[in-house]
């Protein structure tokens, strides 16, 4: 407990920026409750005025909290989301944000994540660089990304790549924590061609065996394997199939364990996610969100001009 209170009081030194009259809101589920209420404590015993807010599982990333906990979220300063799933892509986050409120998701947290891993990077080298790729994102006109056989064409021309650095500086800032990642909103309907996840699926964990998804005007219409039916069916029918982001991990003390919080934010990966992406510069609205993580792809970047 010594050593979570230790790296809790670490995050509030350096990635949020936020003083002790600042009310907290520490919302969770029925799945990370424990860890919750350590975190909870944790910001107690620090001296940091810290409220607790628990609703039943979301059953996919994406998904809605309850009405009564978007609400809650609106009468603090700065929201910590310890869930199971995500609601970093979700109206609620949004809504939040644009009252001024400060919202930290990090969806699939543990323990170990807090004592080891991308947590305990330096975060000064991890901004650094998250923004120099993230810049990168923004100037290209589409990303080829290559995995043995298969090719993706993603296009990129109009959009503008988003930071998540882990340091918050701003009151209504928002983004995962532990993170570490460059993202932007592809163009919709455009992308084509094949790419072979061999990482990690949010929801699913990591792949015994890589799965191959097959994307037609930047439409899921194909996955792979037994994972690639739990993909799809996780996604449903309709917009839920539609390629709505493509990262890039800039954290480098990240680990692909099988968690998606950490995996996706790893040196070497990238990932590509399917469903929202209203909150982040494109057009798609919908109740999912499911990054599917790929480990050593090769890439080959196309600009304006060129």
């Amino acid at each position: 407990m010594g050593e979570l209170h230790a790296i809790v009081a670490n995050i509030m030194a350096n990635n949020v920026h936020v003083t002790k009259s600042d009310s907290i809101l520490v919302l969770t589920d029925e799945s990370t409750s424990l860890l919750a209420k350590k975190f909870r404590n944790a910001l107690s015993t620090n001296g940091w005025s810290a409220s607790y807010y628990e609703m039943e599982d979301r059953t996919k990333s994406g998904e809605e909290p309850p009405e009564e906990a978007s609400d809650e979220m609106l009468k603090h300063d700065i929201v910590f989301c310890l869930t199971k799933h995500s609601l970093t892509h979700t109206a609620a986050r949004k809504n939040a944000n644009l009252h001024g409120i400060g919202v930290i998701t990090m969806p699939g947290i543990t323990e170990d994540m807090f004592v080891h891993g991308a947590i305990n990077a330096d975060y000064k080298r991890v901004e650094k660089e998250t923004l120099a790729m993230t810049e990168r994102l923004s100037q290209a006109e589409k990303l080829i990304i290559k995995t043995g056989k298969n090719q993706l064409a993603i296009p990129l021309h109009g959009r503008k790549g988003v930071p998540s650095t882990g340091v918050f500086k701003e009151k209504s800032a928002s983004g995962n924590l532990p993170s570490g990642e460059a993202y932007i909103a592809p163009v919709e309907g455009e992308a084509e061609g094949q790419i072979e996840i061999n990482g990690s699926i949010a929801g699913i964990g990591l792949l015994e065996k890589p799965i191959v998804l097959t994307i037609q005007k930047g439409r899921l219409v194909e996955a792979t394997g037994e994972d690639g039916k739990k993909l799809l069916s996780l996604l449903g029918n309709g917009e839920g199939r539609l390629l709505c982001e493509l990262g890039i991990g800039t954290n480098h003390a990240a680990r692909v364990t099988g968690n998606i919080l950490e995996d996706e934010k790893a040196y070497n990966t990238i990932h590509v996610a399917f469903g929202s992406n209203h909150t982040f510069g494109g057009s798609i609205k919908t109740n999912v969100h499911i990054d599917c993580v790929t480990i050593k792809p090769e890439m080959a970047w196309i600009f304006p001009g060129i």
